[in-house]
């Protein structure tokens, strides 16, 4: 993956007068255009964005090219937020994304499994409590639980991300002294960032 004609870093080019871009899509992976959407696919996964009026975007060969005619401060965000999302897209597709969270028991032993079937994350004994946690995970998410890690994987950023996100949120303590109760599950580790 390379975005062409390179600029200064947090710059786009100016090209005729407005911005313009243009990133390599890499052999074995397709990207189309669908209404409101720009679409990647390789092989069965396929991840969308939806697209901004402000900004233009198509497909030329191999290359997805984003455009504006305006050079404001908006065009110029809009711009580096969708390269960021692109390459994303392209990575997710070509590597994939990976989460860690760590399982802290405190004062209550937790048991942790993973329900394959109903694609949800059960949690028993949870601060004492008698009944079964269940967390509905975010669908086309891998999870898997070594002992007190529970791995998060995914071509699709967005959805990892929000899988660990549902994760921890659903595991904070609450009304209680969090200098003291330390038990949940905790993010460690994210893409390019460890929290170790």
């Amino acid at each position: 993956m390379k975005i062409n004609k390179k600029t200064e870093k947090g710059k786009n080019k100016e090209k005729s007068g407005g911005l313009y871009e243009e990133i390599e899509v890499p052999n074995g992976i397709i990207a189309e255009l669908d209404n409101d959407f720009l679409i990647t696919r390789k092989e069965n996964n396929i991840i969308k964005r939806k697209l901004n009026p402000l900004i233009n975007i198509k497909i030329e060969g191999n290359k997805i090219v984003i455009s504006s005619k305006r050079t404001r401060k908006t065009e110029k965000k809009l711009i580096g937020t969708f390269i960021a999302h692109i390459k994303n897209m392209i990575k997710g597709l070509t590597e994939g994304f990976k989460y860690k969270l760590q399982i802290s028991n405190v004062h209550f032993p937790m048991n942790v499994t993973y329900d394959k079937t109903k694609n949800e994350l059960v949690i028993k004994n949870f601060l004492g409590e008698a009944k079964e946690r269940r967390i509905k995970l975010v669908p086309e998410v891998d999870v898997k639980i070594d002992k007190d890690i529970i791995e998060i994987k995914s071509f699709d950023i967005e959805k990892a991300g929000l899988t660990s996100t549902i994760i921890e949120k659903e595991t904070r303590v609450r009304n209680k002294d969090r200098r003291i109760y330390q038990d949940g599950i905790f993010l460690i580790e994210k893409p390019s960032r460890s929290y170790l």
